[in-house]
């Protein structure tokens, strides 16, 4: 499927459903789709949980400093007016500042209007939730990483 309409990624704490936004941001939905066909995203790790905030994870290298795009080391953020961050289970890229995504990506846990218009928004949770949020609550260190390792297993094209 060019434009797969969902992605399952499979977790050490179970299955999440992501329905991708190709319509709002084709570039992003692209790379993640395609670093998850290449298996980029297999058995890395969440390396960064804030309860109440967001769970993210993307980075082969586990640091929060690694993970490259589909179109070089970063690409250009796909921002759209209509796309906010109104609540739990929102899929969105990390970066390091305007124009700087890789692979890495964040689920929100809660609303979080502070990030709209700086991080480019994707897709959402549509299966999952619980899961989700059973990770948010996960205890971590105070770098934010989590005590217990919580990986990506695998992620299937659907």
């Amino acid at each position: 499927v060019e434009n797969p309409p969902h992605i399952l990624m499979r977790t050490t704490m179970g299955d999440i459903t992501i329905e991708l936004y190709w319509k709002h941001a084709p570039k992003t939905c692209k790379n993640f789709a395609e670093l998850a066909r290449k298996k980029y995203y297999n058995n890395t790790i969440f390396h960064r949980i804030i309860a109440g905030f967001m769970v993210q994870g993307g980075d082969p290298t586990g640091t929060g400093r690694g993970g490259k795009s589909i179109y070089g080391d970063t690409f250009a953020d796909e921002l759209h007016k209509d796309l906010k961050h109104t609540g739990a289970g929102i899929m969105s890229m990390a970066n390091s500042g305007p124009d700087t995504n890789g692979s890495q990506f964040f689920m929100t846990l809660a609303p979080t209007p502070h990030l709209d218009q700086k991080h480019a928004i994707f897709g959402r949770v549509s299966k999952g939730l619980g899961i989700l949020n059973r990770m948010g609550s996960i205890q971590t260190d105070e770098d934010d990483r989590p005590t217990e390792e919580i990986k990506i297993l695998d992620m299937i094209v659907l």
